[in-house]
């Protein structure tokens, strides 16, 4: 019988297990999904049923960047606390993953959890083989993948592993260096695009209607609110947009000016930071 992806989802909330074994524990049991619980209990899985409602908000964020620079992946896994975070297998496991991420580049979670891990069992099996050894859950909170077209990926990783980055640069310039300083500026101050062109038409509209309203409410002349909305608009801009903000290692400069002297441009870039 076909099984939807909410019914796969509902028993992967209920249990902690991955998207595929749920998908078969439903299959074998003809969508019952109480006997679909107690098939995946009984294939050695109690652990992972058990912590499925605990809350993995710490955990390890990493970044890893292919050999000819062309192709990064970051990746955010869960535990419930700090403590497993520190362990050195968990440690492993999360850089093993982003290997596989790089490597085999998969569309989705449901692809990820099926794809072979070091030891023989698939990306799902692993994370429930681990909540069991650990005796905590551990979930795979997110990934993505870039591909530069013509250019290089390059990650930044904060000390901790909780917060990494990769932008992608492109130009006939010195790419590392300035690359690198590129991504511990989006670390640092989290810009909300690239670009002026990538911020999204309603904010800019929902930026400027504030403005518009404070001025209004300061007795401003209606003929200047539209010029006072404009103003406050590149001031958002200023402090959001990464090429217009000041650099974080010499605010004399913008990072478009920083770019400009490095003869390089930014494509995108990819910011994680743990929980967010």
């Amino acid at each position: 019988m076909a099984i939807s992806a909410a019914e796969v989802k509902r028993l992967r909330d209920a249990t902690g297990v991955g998207m595929m074994d749920c998908k078969k524990a439903l299959q074998e049991t003809d969508g019952d999904f109480d006997a679909a619980v107690e098939l995946l209990r009984k294939k050695g899985q109690k652990v992972a049923a058990k912590r499925a409602d605990k809350e993995a908000s710490e955990g390890l964020v990493t970044a890893k960047v292919s050999d000819d620079g062309a192709t990064g992946a970051i990746v955010e896994v869960n535990c419930e606390t700090d403590f497993v975070a520190r362990n050195e297998e968990f440690q492993s496991f999360v850089d093993q993953l982003a290997d596989i991420i790089l490597a085999e580049q998969p569309a989705d979670e449901d692809t990820l959890e099926s794809l072979p891990f070091a030891d023989g069992k698939s990306v799902g099996e692993k994370v429930v083989q681990l909540t069991g050894k650990i005796g905590e859950k551990i979930e795979i909170g997110r990934f993505d993948v870039v591909k530069s077209d013509g250019g290089s990926v390059i990650s930044y990783i904060h000390p901790g592993s909780r917060l990494a980055v990769l932008v992608d640069v492109h130009g006939n310039g010195d790419a590392a260096d300035a690359g690198r300083d590129i991504a511990m500026q989006v670390a640092a101050l989290n810009p909300i695009a690239a670009t002026v062109d990538g911020v999204d038409e309603d904010v800019k509209e929902k930026e400027k209607e504030i403005a518009r309203e404070n001025a209004r409410n300061e007795g401003k002349p209606d003929h200047i609110i539209e010029r006072i909305a404009e103003g406050k608009l590149d001031r958002f801009f200023k402090d959001n947009v990464l090429v217009e903000q000041p650099f974080v290692k010499d605010s004399s400069k913008t990072v478009r000016e920083v770019l400009d002297e490095a003869n390089i441009d930014i494509s995108t870039y990819v910011r994680y930071a743990l929980g967010e």
